[in-house]
């Protein structure tokens, strides 16, 4: 087989690598340096390669088959279509662009040439990649929950100081990007988005900067994938030293941590390291027996994205000198490599770290390849229906009316163990079918997810009972906090979150999925948790009733309705009455007024209920005795909400649609 016949472009600085390569490479006979391309002299070049500042020209002179792409991030567009017309193949240092429209351009001369472009993407030569994807479609950690990605690297002054482009977002009106998340941890993102293998939907990101640069040396980002799955990646150069970077993707039965600059994947207590394929060599035989591409050009798409979104958001922060160590040398920001770890480990932007430095989340929510718009992009966009709300109170739609709204990050005293909820419900005749902090119960939110006692953490709010003390503040008062949402739409939405006790310790991860279901002349609420326990024992549920407190079996999804509705009533198909239904196991279960009627339907758990001293309703999951949570708990209850009161007919027929 002849070499083929190689030319770089760009020699310096990470070019000193490439030709380190080729050299490796020509020695096993496989390919040949034949021109060097640069606008600084090269030293030491091998006999009989030509040196030229026209790359064209010496392409076409040398008869390059195969190009290498080292040079400026904004240079990438022009040269690889310089290279690509002149007819040599490329491998493309990443990023491939500095915008996605330059990446358009070059996926166009692709396209029109048919000539390969290879992205250098290392990490993606790994096997360890496609290792994963079969464990995760083997189900060995169940269905994917998130991918959460961290890197923290240390840089010195010098590094901005190395060529006029470094740490800038533009140079002379130009788009370059050369923030971290970008260019030095790029990586990260792209291992990540290959591992899942979904389109990227919508972006979040967050910016900041510690040095006196342009762009960011500290950001975190995070992408709702088409399939529903969170990824986020958090990283920073302002380390105290290197760590290895690092994902972890989370499963509702296990978890897989990949060491992508080691090529290591770690899962149930093993550890195996995985070959990995030089992409230049990769390139060599697809062009001498047909070997699929590695890492081809529309494989970066998704990385594009993120970068287009990065590139739109606003300047990054800058971070007060009082948060860092400033140096001689360098920046550092103390504990960074802890707050990276904790963002993989929570699927959480720095903002939601409560790091002292961050502030609110400035999103890119909804970014297209063109710039930002208010509906998720990617396949299959068009049954999206746009999003409703804005991000932290997201609305959602029946039959064209808007019927309830979701707070996301309440302002709540500890003392109401602050979590998400729905409020108000409303039926589609516009009457409120909810309540948030009434009189009687001030921690009573609407609908929601609420748990008097998880591993000891009062996730209900109010005082926790005590078995012969009765109801006792403790302080022990855990919160809900939202992580990200999955998708969302006027429909819907997927979210993420992580459910932390009185020390801030993330006890169990939710993912939650509510959705509208459309019926004739009214709608239902469906809406279903898979609880995860973290704590690597098994964790109890428990409810009052566990403790000694006869009937209050409460803790799991709870309705408040609201306490001035008249004519209270409560039935199943063959019971009424508050006494008859609270503790049974009836398939569905009605709350009725003279205003409306609540249907709801589930049938894992007994019902708790309460109609004379207030409205309330919902399964228990602890009734008299605790459950134990050893990997993820699982539960689904659907409402009807319809205007009016329904008679026992009329429910037991909604219930049995919603039941299907």
């Amino acid at each position: 087989m002849e070499p083929v016949r190689v030319v770089l472009a760009g020699a310096h600085g990470h070019g000193w690598w490439h030709l380190s390569n080729v050299r490796r490479l020509t020695e096993a006979g496989l390919v040949e340096l034949v021109g060097v391309c640069d606008v600084r002299p090269v030293d030491d070049l091998p006999a009989g390669v030509e040196f030229s500042g026209d790359l064209a020209g010496l392409i076409g002179r040398a008869s390059a088959e195969v190009t290498i792409l080292c040079t400026p991030i904004h240079t990438h567009a022009e040269l690889a279509e310089r290279a690509l017309r002149a007819g040599s193949h490329v491998l493309l240092e990443k990023p491939p662009a500095a915008t996605y429209a330059g990446y358009e351009r070059i996926a166009a001369v692709v396209a029109e040439t048919g000539l390969a472009c290879q992205v250098g993407f290392q990490s993606l030569g790994s096997e360890a990649i496609p290792a994963i994807r079969r464990m995760v479609a083997e189900g060995a950690i169940g269905r994917v929950t998130g991918i959460g990605a961290a890197g923290a690297w240390e840089r010195p002054y010098t590094y901005y100081s190395r060529v006029p482009w470094a740490g800038r977002r533009e140079v002379d009106g130009v788009p370059v990007v050369d923030g971290a998340l970008t260019n030095p941890l790029a990586h990260a993102t792209a291992t990540a988005l290959a591992i899942s293998g979904a389109e990227v939907g919508d972006v979040e990101v967050e910016l900041y900067r510690a040095n006196a640069i342009e762009a960011d040396d500290t950001s975190s980002v995070r992408m709702r994938m088409d399939d529903g799955t969170v990824v986020t990646v958090a990283v920073s150069l302002c380390a105290d030293r290197r760590h290895e970077p690092y994902l972890i993707v989370h499963g509702e039965e296990g978890r897989i941590r990949l060491t992508y600059t080691e090529d290591r994947v770690e899962f149930d207590g093993t550890s195996a390291v995985h070959p990995r394929t030089d992409l230049l060599e990769n390139l060599v035989a697809h062009l001498r027996d047909g070997t699929e591409l590695l890492v081809p050009l529309e494989r970066t798409r998704g990385f594009m994205r993120v970068l287009e979104a990065v590139r739109l958001a606003p300047e990054p922060t800058a971070i007060p000198d009082v948060f860092q160590e400033v140096g001689a040398e360098r920046r550092v920001l103390p504990r960074i490599a802890e707050v990276t770890a904790s963002s993989a480990e929570r699927l959480a932007l720095y903002s939601e770290l409560r790091v002292p430095w961050s502030g609110r989340p400035r999103r890119a929510e909804g970014v297209t390849p063109a710039g930002a718009g208010r509906t998720v992009p990617g396949p299959g966009d068009g049954a999206r229906k746009p999003l409703g709300g804005d991000a932290l109170r997201p609305v959602l739609v029946a039959h064209g009316r808007q019927v309830a709204e979701y707070v996301v990050a309440p302002e709540l005293p500890p003392t109401s163990s602050p979590r998400p909820y729905l409020h108000p419900v409303r039926t589609l005749g516009g009457t409120t079918v909810t309540e948030v902090a009434p009189a009687d119960h001030v921690h009573h939110l609407g609908v929601s997810i609420a748990i008097s006692d998880l591993g000891g953490g009062n996730f209900w709010g109010g005082r926790t009972y005590v078995r012969d003390a009765g109801p006792t503040w403790l302080g022990d008062h855990g919160t809900q906090r939202h992580l990200g949402f999955s998708w969302r739409d006027s429909s819907g939405f997927g979210e993420s979150l992580a459910w932390e006790g009185p020390d801030g310790v993330e006890t169990a991860r939710e993912a939650r999925s509510v959705r509208v279901v459309e019926l004739g002349g009214c709608w239902a609420l469906d809406m279903s948790f898979a609880l995860t326990n973290l704590t690597g024992e098994p964790l109890p549920v428990r409810s009052s009733a566990t403790k000694g407190r006869a009937g209050a079996g409460y803790g799991g999804f709870f309705w408040r309705a609201p306490g001035t509705a008249d004519g209270r009533r409560v039935f199943t198909a063959d019971a009424e009455g508050e006494d008859a239904v609270h503790g049974s196991t009836a398939p569905w279960l009605a709350m009725a007024s003279a205003d409306w009627t609540l249907v709801f339907v589930q049938r894992d758990d007994p019902w708790f209920v309460r109609v004379v001293e207030y409205p309330g309703a919902g399964p228990a999951l602890a009734w008299e005795t605790p459950l134990l949570i050893e990997g993820t708990l699982r539960r689904r209850i659907v409402t009807v909400v319809a205007d009016g009161r329904l008679d026992p007919g009329d429910a037991a027929a909604l219930a049995a649609e919603v039941a299907r």
